[in-house]
């Protein structure tokens, strides 16, 4: 039963108590902790694109998710901290596109 009232009081989702969500797309500091970075980059066109770009990208020390779209050019990245953007420019530039810089 203590489960069942602990679960309304529920913290750190993007979810509001009523169920609506909302993106959290900018930069900065996200419920868990991590810091949440939007990178426009370019040359991605497909999926091999995204996939060639989170793999290189995840490889920074501290990374803890990327999610690269090739639709819009951007490439989220959550961090334990912020990144120094050399970091993710030499990540991006290895995996052969372009960082434009922030979205």
């Amino acid at each position: 039963m203590t489960a069942e009232t602990q679960l309304p009081q529920a913290t750190g989702s993007c979810c509001t108590p009523e169920g609506s969500c909302h993106s959290g797309a900018d930069a900065g500091t996200q419920a868990s902790g991590g810091v949440t970075t939007v990178y426009q980059v370019s040359g991605m066109t497909c999926g091999h694109c995204e996939g060639a770009i989170s793999e290189e990208v995840s490889g920074i020390e501290g990374v803890t998710s990327v999610k690269a779209v090739a639709s819009t050019g951007r490439v989220t990245v959550v961090s334990t901290a912020p990144l120094a953007e050399d970091a993710v420019r030499a990540a991006v530039d290895e995996a052969g596109y372009e960082l434009v810089g922030l979205a």
